[in-house]
């Protein structure tokens, strides 16, 4: 069988190196490129060094036009603006486009969608089976439960994390929002970082914080005066991001260009 070839933008972060961990590992999937930023330390170095293991002959590079027309996808866990570009380059060589980028404005996510009229851009808060579970029963649960429940998003990660609420925050209080057939942008309150906010009637609250080395948990409160739901997502090891967008890669190919999510991959 013929495999799926991948760039990984980002290779030498955290996240660039866990995904390529795990394409290195897939049978079906062939690791073709490994992108960076101009003038990064690690340019023209063997991945298997970033990785501290040995060489497997694929070094970091910023030529996004070579590396994006000699694939079939793009896992893209990186920064907004970063994020942007490569839709383009995506969308011009007509491949499959993974993000795990979060905190993208409304004009950049409006560059995104206009991109996927020629790519097939797999776009997700975040990539886990789990919480892309929990989007689903947090939909549900807002549809079920009357306005008396007020609704709290509470999450939690890594000290490094930039962008507050995360993006899984805002997927889960998309999809509460979705429930009660409101918009987010108008319900949502957001409070100080490291700072736990009140609930409030008709609004759905979000507390972040910023710690050690946690990787991402995350807690949706529904609570009336009478009783108390609790769903929540720990998530162990930020490999499991990385899974998930191979599992997109995989259900990307032969897809007609357009914007999906982890919800459609998964068929949920």
């Amino acid at each position: 069988m013929k495999k799926i070839k991948v760039v990984v933008t980002g290779a030498a972060g955290r996240m660039g190196q866990t995904i390529i961990k795990k394409v290195l590992n897939d049978k079906g999937l062939k690791l073709v490129g490994a992108l960076e930023i101009s003038g990064h330390r690690n340019l023209g170095q063997d991945i298997g060094k970033i990785l501290k293991t040995k060489n497997v002959g694929i070094t970091i590079s910023d030529n996004i036009i070579d590396l994006f027309s000699n694939t079939d996808a793009v896992i893209d866990f990186t920064l907004p603006h970063a994020t942007v570009d490569h839709a383009k380059y995506a969308a011009q060589a007509r491949i499959v486009h993974i993000i795990g980028t979060t905190g993208l404005s409304n004009k950049q996510l409006k560059k995104i969608e206009y991109a996927s009229k020629h790519a097939t851009i797999i776009k997700s808060g975040n990539m886990s089976l789990g919480v892309n579970l929990l989007e689903t029963l947090v939909k549900q649960a807002a549809s079920k439960l009357d306005a008396s429940f007020n609704i709290q998003i509470n999450e939690e990660h890594h000290k490094h994390k930039v962008d507050a609420p995360s993006g899984t925050a805002l997927m889960l209080g998309g999809a509460a929002a979705k429930g009660r057939n409101l918009k987010l942008d108008k319900v949502q309150k957001i409070s100080r970082l490291n700072t736990k906010g009140t609930e409030a009637k008709n609004k759905i609250v979000f507390s972040s914080f910023r710690k050690g080395e946690t990787v991402g948990n995350h807690e949706v409160i529904f609570s009336s005066s009478d009783e108390t739901i609790n769903l929540q997502h720990k998530a162990n090891d930020r490999g499991i991001f990385a899974s998930g967008a191979i599992y997109a890669v995989k259900w990307g190919q032969g897809k007609k260009p357009g914007l999906f999510s982890m919800v459609d991959v998964l068929g949920l």
